[in-house]
């Protein structure tokens, strides 16, 4: 791929990024749904009350990142690829934030290759900012959800990681 096809494919899905983003979602007049009927109460009984029901096993929040604890095997060499082809459009083939779409943002896209910047951030929060969207933690709104699965965002994670000066420790 040419450097001017690339540039245009980044700006293109840069810029549908951007749509989605801002042309999804609900309507503010949307209908709220029908109330459902009350039940009548029950006639009393003379046999002792039930116990209550065991609480519901909480639920598995989808907002909430995995754990940096849980055993994640991250291929640096699979999330360069995602990040040229999904990051680097605006912070750089190198982390720089330099990406071709870079100039026109403001704000301009994090540098992902300053390490005193990005090494005291977790993985948790880096995992919420690439599911979730910039606004998620308070950035920029630009940064739209990727729609990666799970499994590639570690992977541009550990890119991410790979990318820092000074290198990352964990």
């Amino acid at each position: 791929m040419t450097a001017i096809q690339r540039i245009i494919l980044s700006t293109a899905v840069g810029t549908a990024l951007a749509l989605f983003a801002f042309g999804c979602g609900e309507p503010s007049d949307a209908p709220t749904p029908p109330k459902t009927a009350e039940r009548a109460p029950a006639p009393p009984s003379n046999e002792a009350p039930a116990p209550p029901p065991a609480p519901p096993a909480p639920a598995k929040n989808p907002d909430t990142p995995p754990s940096e604890s849980a055993a994640v095997q991250a291929d640096v060499k699979a999330g360069k690829a995602d990040y040229q082809l999904y990051c680097a459009s605006c912070h750089g083939e190198t982390g720089e934030g330099d990406g071709p779409v870079a100039q026109a943002l403001n704000p301009k896209p994090a540098r992902h290759n300053d390490g005193a910047y990005m090494n005291p951030l977790t993985d948790d929060y880096f995992f919420k900012v690439i599911k979730f969207g910039g606004a998620s933690v308070g950035k920029s709104p630009m940064m739209a959800p990727l729609g990666l699965s799970d499994q590639q965002i570690h992977n541009v994670i550990a890119f991410m990681r790979s990318l820092a000066e000074p290198p990352y420790q964990p």
